[in-house]
């Protein structure tokens, strides 16, 4: 199929083709791969009388997504493999220290000394005729370089030298015999790299640059280098973008932090993992009695400390008396102003861990940047898109539904297609925009998401029946609902709603609003400190009491599929999941319903613009909306 475009029709139409073309099973569909290439028509019953198998010269060497339906991968191992296996052994792991001379007494530390390092371990290929220790490499014996740059080698994982399991192990045995180099990078204060855990700071981005820099200048390197990785290890592709490092060519950020205090809160909401996720990270990679505490005597982890309790209190990122602890750990701006090179964002729509809004806007605002980017974007925890043990675990509203269709057993093949092209400058251009899988399973692909052709309906609140108008510690919870739809209908994208609010003291309030289906499943969720109601990361310190302000409040992105009939439901209370509301921002206060709107952003979507992935089995009873 075509990337799709717009139009709604019946829902049955792809299941009654996928029933027939999977009529067969599984286990014989794999056994009698090659044969079926090779001799159609001697399967013709099984497969369809109208079915077209492919041969090999029909096909593209780089299908795109909504090509690899009948493809066959390896579900053997924990992760996925490529379909088709490089030629090129693995040569032995090298050590490697990269001085970083950017680091100075200024910073205290490994700076003091003048001997700042990170450390990495290096897997290369092995080419015939290619002496990675020669100095002048013909361009036959040039490679790329993929790197995972983290905090977990030697802490809570194996050391840099050996291939994690987290990913390390992924990337080397898929693409290392395809021609890259693979570097797992320790960033200061873990493993074997010095100088101090700064939390993304500035000392750390300048360790994970001058590792970029190294690692694209040798002998050996075709001089671009690609950085991936997840969770922390997705925020350092980030940070490594801000430099606009010339050998930086493309970076695959999962679950990504664009900045740390983006990811503890929201409209100046902190969530309750926040304090364990900031300071925790300093006690667990910081002075901890050893030989190494010394290297951590630096400006960086003493204003951690400090900082996280204050913006507990406060909210927002304060810069005080010279103290730019947030703002310089805060990526997008310097990402977008300097970045020269390609971006795929893999999120999880589901993630608890790092929230979609670190997918979007943010695609958007790098594509408006003009820097090429593509987003794969599944009904996953914070986990990667091929992994069984994570998909298959998520509870009730939050991914079950979409499972097994969430697993993507062409994941490596779509990082091989990507690093080819953005690395190698070898076989296609990927289509750019943002793959997305909604909470019932169904993948499609949009050029923009939302997507431009997104119409968006504006309602008032109080025609939809809210039970109250004050909420307070000791209120119950104001419902209304919206429905039932009468066509088939996605809200895609993130929904607003306004809400005028009268705080009853200078302690402010909190508000929480989440949307439920019929059945009380979860579909998303909004939060606002009221201090913060004009959105964003800038906040008063109090609001007058009895004075009415609007809560400008955003819902997390997502992608919902309601049936026609369907109903959706709003429940708002103080707080709700895991938000801890700050002592500030705890008073009572009445809602003006008549003066507050919900805005939908709604599409209209059918079966023929979705997609099948590869290794599923669709039956009569599967969860899916085709």
């Amino acid at each position: 199929m075509k990337p799709p475009t717009t139009g709604f029709e019946n829902h049955r139409r792809l299941m009654d083709s996928l029933k027939a073309k999977l009529s067969c099973p599984q286990t014989m569909r794999r056994a009698l791969l090659m044969l079926v290439i090779l001799l159609p028509a001697m399967f013709s019953g099984c497969f369809g009388e109208e079915e077209i198998i492919s041969t090999p010269e029909q096909e593209s060497a780089y299908p795109q997504p909504w090509e690899r339906a009948d493809i066959l991968y390896d579900d053997s191992d924990v992760f996925s493999r490529v379909t088709e296996n490089g030629t090129y052994g693995t040569d032995a792991v090298r050590s490697v220290y990269v001085d970083v001379p950017t680091i100075t007494a200024a910073d205290g530390g490994a700076g003091l000394t003048g001997d700042a390092v990170v450390h990495l371990g290096l897997w290369l290929p092995v080419i015939e005729g290619c002496d990675w220790e020669a100095g002048n490499l013909s361009e036959e014996c040039r490679v790329p370089v993929i790197a995972e740059i983290g905090p977990y080698y030697n802490d809570g994982d194996v050391d840099a030298l050996t291939p994690a399991d987290r990913l390390g192990r992924f990337l080397i045995e898929n693409y290392v015999p395809h021609g890259y180099g693979v570097a797992q990078v320790s960033v200061f204060g873990t493993g074997e790299s010095n100088h101090c855990m700064d939390l993304m700071g500035t000392d750390e981005q300048r360790g994970i640059d001058a590792a970029v820099s190294w690692l694209g200048s040798q002998g050996w390197s075709n001089g671009k280098v690609g950085i991936i990785g997840k969770s922390y290890d997705g925020s350092t592709p980030w940070q490594a973008a801000t430099f606009g490092n010339p050998y930086l060519a493309t970076i695959v950020p999962m679950s990504g932090l664009v900045g740390v205090h983006e990811l503890m809160w929201r409209n100046g909401s902190m969530e309750a993992r926040g304090a364990i996720m900031h300071n925790g990270v300093y006690g667990s990679f910081g002075i901890d009695g050893d030989a190494d505490d010394v290297d951590n005597a630096c400006e960086g982890y003493a204003e951690g400390y400090a900082n996280g309790p204050a913006a507990y209190l406060l909210g927002n990122m304060v810069d005080y008396a010279g103290n730019t602890y947030w703002t310089e750990r805060s990526f997008m701006g310097r990402v977008l102003e300097n970045y020269n090179g390609s971006v795929y964002i893999i999120q999880g729509m589901q993630d608890w861990n790092v929230d979609p809004h670190m997918a979007f806007p943010i695609h958007q605002q790098v594509a408006d940047a003009g820097i090429e980017i593509k987003t794969l974007a599944g009904q996953w925890a914070h986990d990667y898109p091929d992994r069984v043990s994570g998909h298959s675990s998520q509870g009730v509203g939050r991914g079950q539904e979409a499972y097994p269709y969430t697993l993507r057993w062409d994941w490596a093949d779509e990082m091989l297609y990507w690093f080819d092209w953005y690395l190698k400058g070898e076989g296609e251009a990927p289509v750019l925009g943002v793959e997305m899988q909604d909470n019932r399973g169904g993948w499609r692909f949009e050029s923009t998401w939302p997507s431009e052709d997104t119409q968006y309906l504006e309602l008032e609140v109080d025609t939809l029946g809210p039970t109250g108008a004050l909420m307070g510690s000791t209120q119950a919870p104001i419902t209304f609902s919206y429905g039932p739809f009468e066509t088939d209908t996605y809200i895609a994208g993130m929904p607003t709603i306004h809400v005028s609010t009268t705080p009853h003291t200078t302690n402010n309030g909190h508000i929480f609003i989440e949307m439920t289906d019929d059945a009380g499943i979860h579909l998303g969720h909004a939060v606002m400190d009221l201090r913060f109601h004009a959105g964003g990361r800038d906040g008063v310190v109090a609001i007058p009491a009895f004075s009415t302000v609007v809560a400008q409040m955003e819902f997390m992105p997502l992608d919902v599929f309601l049936a026609a009939g369907e109903t959706i439901h709003f429940t708002v209370t103080q707080t709700g999941e895991d938000y801890v509301p700050s002592p500030a921002a705890i008073g009572d206060y009445s809602i003006n319903w008549a003066a507050s709107t919900l805005t939908l952003p709604l599409v209209e979507r059918s079966c023929d613009d979705l997609h099948q992935v590869p290794m599923i089995e669709y039956g009569e009873s599967a969860g899916r909306i085709c």
